[in-house]
């Protein structure tokens, strides 16, 4: 989710210039919906698709979106309300881009991130299957509760100025930073249990997060919001340990 923030602010800068009428956040967290942020995502991913050589690598597509079709599956399964989702899956070669799965099943995944990494299917599986998590699990939706609870005068505010601010205050920002880590934490163990289920081998999935933190400048330091690439390696080990000990895994659709 590295990129959300820059195209947060895209976003925002774009619906000002238009003068487009925003959703108010309403009163309390709990009037804020799931459906009003599956609208918003949809909107600011379409401008990041005009942005963007989409699909440019026919083969790697291809790949890109057969993994994803098993995961979103079973995902549909998973999660019941997303099988209403209209899920879409391109490819950039955006070196800045990584991967990552808006609200309403909006995912993008950058060749070039998966080149630098080299990751093999499983690691890709494992990576979506983290995207599609922060997606299923309402992280967005849960983060703006979370704001509004912190400071509750958002509430009479456009919406749009709390999906900056979430983004860009760096005071909302250091207090929210907790719940980003945690949600980091549970997309991880979620995602590699998603993969799972979807039939990936534990002990694959957890290769990606060891390509990760090999490929990391500080893979030793966490964030207040992120835990570092290490201990997410360690988070994984022990969770494919666990899985391959302790559950027999069920046979699903034809992965690779």
């Amino acid at each position: 989710m590295s990129n959300r923030r820059r195209w947060a602010g895209l976003a925002l800068l774009l619906a000002l210039l238009a003068c487009a009428p925003v959703p108010a956040a309403a009163q309390d967290a709990g009037a804020l919906t799931q459906q009003m942020l599956v609208a918003r995502a949809a909107e600011v991913y379409a401008t990041r698709l005009n942005d963007h050589v989409l699909d440019g690598d026919t083969r790697f597509a291809a790949r890109i979106n057969a993994i994803a079709a098993t995961l979103i599956a079973r995902a549909r399964r998973d999660y019941p309300e997303t099988a209403d989702w209209a899920w879409e899956v391109h490819t950039t070669d955006d070196p800045d881009q990584n991967a990552d799965c808006m609200a309403g099943g909006k995912i993008l995944v950058s060749l070039a991130y998966v080149r630098r990494l080299e990751l093999n299917d499983a690691d890709l599986a494992m990576l979506l299957a983290h995207e599609i998590e922060h997606a299923a699990l309402r992280h967005n939706l849960k983060e703006y509760q979370q704001a509004l609870r912190l400071d509750p005068r958002w509430a009479g505010r456009p919406f749009l100025e709390l999906e900056h601010a979430v983004d860009h205050d760096s005071g909302l920002m250091n207090q929210l930073a907790s719940t980003n880590y945690e949600q980091e934490v549970e997309a991880d163990r979620e995602g590699m249990l998603l993969a799972w289920r979807a039939g990936w081998p534990a002990a694959q999935l957890a290769g990606y997060f060891r390509k990760m933190y090999r490929a990391s400048a500080e893979p030793r330091r966490s964030k207040p919001d992120y835990p570092s690439p290490l201990l997410r390696w360690q988070a994984a080990r022990d969770l494919a340990a666990t899985l391959q000990k302790n559950y027999v895994q069920a046979p699903s659709e034809p992965l690779h």
